[in-house]
């Protein structure tokens, strides 16, 4: 009988209990600061073949036709001004004339604005939604850059805009946020490691002063001890005086400010360090680039200047 319940104490869970364990496992790993990473990167590339899957060749094939409408409305034209329409007859001439001038006009209104740019685009011309240009389309709609250079021209791709912005934004902030948290500590850390060193002569003068107040308060202790035992019960180590040196080192290490200046130094420094990747990419001067770097920092996307598909191509 205990074999038997010693067997029965050691039996699995049941499946529904393990699920929800890995279930809660998984989840906790995706909320992470390793796992936010791999969850936007991951959503972020969903999002590119989401688009390229509902958008693709469809602006390609609706601004193919526009070629063959124009050449339609020259045929109506001429078949006006030759067979049917007495030409001598100028107000019926002017209407029948004025009409389909009209119609293609409100085509073209129509058609600039679902994106057309105003040149003849052909089935064999290359497609804005490549995997690079979705995946830059998802990334600058989550950060709410939006540069505007790559726009969906469908319906569907308008209404998958919006459900993928809503729970991208969410996404994106939490990745900030845990991001953020870990670029402050890193910062931390390295300006006290560099600060607070031995070497640097504030904080050695504060670490002798702190020295030789414990020196003089164990040495009184000690004679003290001496004149009323007439034995030596203390031991005076250089070790342990370090050790708490250390630790109030670790704690001013935990709350040190970084000043203000270092932190606009980093950041021109990143931002002169992206412009001089983009000139070498692009073909800009360091000030496009610079200017580039800073709006696209700041989520201001006015789209004046944007990667080409040379990004991908470096040099």
């Amino acid at each position: 009988m205990e074999r038997k319940r010693s067997i029965r104490r050691r039996q699995k869970p049941p499946f529904a209990e393990r699920a929800k364990d890995h279930c809660r496992n998984f989840t906790a790993f995706m909320f992470s600061n390793v796992g936010i990473i791999f969850l936007v990167v991951l959503y972020m590339i969903a999002g590119a073949f989401m688009f390229i899957a509902i958008e693709g060749n469809e602006a390609l094939e609706r601004f193919a036709q526009i070629p063959f409408k124009r050449n339609e409305t020259a045929m109506k034209l001429w078949q006006i001004s030759c067979c049917e329409v007495n030409v001598f007859n100028k107000s019926v001439f002017e209407e029948k004339v004025g009409n389909e001038i009209r119609a293609y006009q409100e085509k073209i209104v129509l058609w600039a604005r679902r994106g057309w740019q105003g040149s003849d685009i052909t089935l064999e011309s290359e497609t804005p939604w490549s995997f690079s240009g979705a995946f830059l389309y998802s990334l600058t709609v989550i950060t709410t850059i939006g540069y505007g250079n790559i726009v969906p021209r469908t319906e569907w791709g308008k209404i998958a805009t919006i459900f993928y912005t809503i729970i991208g934004m969410p996404l994106f902030l939490l990745y900030l946020s845990n991001i953020g948290d870990i670029l402050a500590k890193s910062f931390k850390w390295i300006y006290a490691k560099f600060c607070l060193c031995r070497v640097c002569p504030g904080v050695a003068r504060r670490r002798a002063m702190r020295a030789r107040r414990r020196a003089r308060t164990e040495e009184r202790d000690y004679s003290s001890e001496i004149g009323d035992n007439g034995f030596d019960t203390t031991t005076i180590t250089t070790s342990n005086v370090d050790e708490e040196i250390e630790e109030e080192i670790t704690a001013e290490t935990n709350t040190v400010t970084v000043p203000i200046t270092i932190c606009i130094m980093i950041m021109i420094g990143y931002i002169f360090f992206g412009a001089r990747l983009f000139a070498d990419w692009e073909n800009w001067d360091i000030l496009d680039g610079s200017y580039f770097c800073f709006i696209s920092l700041s989520s201001i996307g006015f789209g004046d200047i944007v990667p080409g598909a040379s990004v991908s191509k470096i040099k």
